[in-house]
């Protein structure tokens, strides 16, 4: 009885967890999905998430079988003075991720502030296939898993005991508390991403707001693999970006929003009334 308290105690904060790291890969899946045909946005939405919750599974039992292949560096360099590094799989994915991110978020900003459409529809040039959006959407769900799933597996631990009830000193994964988190999360993430969506579709100014905080999840995440693959530039070693610090930052960002919106409609009131 105690092991199973314990198990569901793990589960509610590995809910937390997943609650608190998927804001971004909500906000991701929401402005990636404006891409597709507009008759097939929330179909894309939902069925990019259901795949992804499929594929994190798959990905959760692989990497609590060959951990080690994920992060064994396969290359390693040193120019001294200059450059050194080990890079590992994990690495990589985080890395290609952060990029990938972070040129989404330049090319839709330059996008919105180029673009004579101010009701937010795509144009066909900008328009990608929903087999294309779905494709994206579930990889990049996968670059953001990476964290999660490490920070589950650390916290859905238990001891393995031996025929009398004595614990061995070895530990095991406990696989239906991580599956469970998953699934529960990525049902949460389906009712929410139509909702979020509709969000920004309705407020166009936040969804710039959403670009920048996706241009500093890309950051995040290339300082995270940077620092993964143990990346030095001139003897001076790259440190992650903590989530305290990204959200400190997300909160400044949203402040500055809130008062700068509130004081064009105060701007935008004043002159009405002068017209007047």
């Amino acid at each position: 009885m105690d092991i199973l308290l314990q198990q569901l105690f793990t589960l509610v904060m590995l809910l937390l967890l997943q609650a608190v790291l998927g804001f971004d890969n909500l906000l991701y899946i929401s402005i990636e999905s404006k891409r597709a045909p507009k008759d097939k946005q929330a179909y894309v939405r939902k069925l990019g998430i259901g795949i992804a919750v499929g594929a994190r599974l798959v990905l959760l039992v692989l990497l609590t079988s060959i951990i080690s292949a994920f992060t064994k560096p396969f290359l390693t360099f040193k120019k001294e003075g200059l450059i050194e590094g080990s890079l590992n799989l994990e690495s990589v994915i985080v890395l290609f991720g952060g990029i990938f991110i972070l040129y989404t978020a330049v090319k839709e900003i330059f996008h919105l502030i180029g673009t004579d459409d101010l009701h937010g529809n795509a144009d066909s040039k900008n328009t990608k296939s929903a087999a294309l959006v779905i494709s994206t959407i579930v990889l990049m769900n996968l670059v953001f898993s990476f964290d999660s799933i490490l920070s589950a597996m650390a916290l859905a631990q238990q001891p393995v005991l031996n025929e009398m009830g004595q614990p061995t000193g070895e530990t095991e994964y406990v696989m239906w508390v991580m599956a469970t988190a998953i699934i529960v999360s990525g049902i949460l993430m389906i009712v929410l991403a139509d909702k979020v969506s509709d969000f920004l579709q309705k407020n166009r100014l936040y969804e710039i707001l959403g670009l920048f905080i996706l241009f500093i999840v890309g950051v995040m995440l290339i300082s995270e693999g940077a620092h993964k693959a143990h990346l030095k530039f001139f003897g001076n070693e790259i440190t992650p970006m903590t989530k305290t610090t990204f959200y400190f930052v997300i909160t400044i960002l949203v402040l500055i929003d809130i008062v700068q919106s509130k004081y064009q409609k105060k701007l935008l009131a004043k002159k009405q009334k002068a017209s007047d």
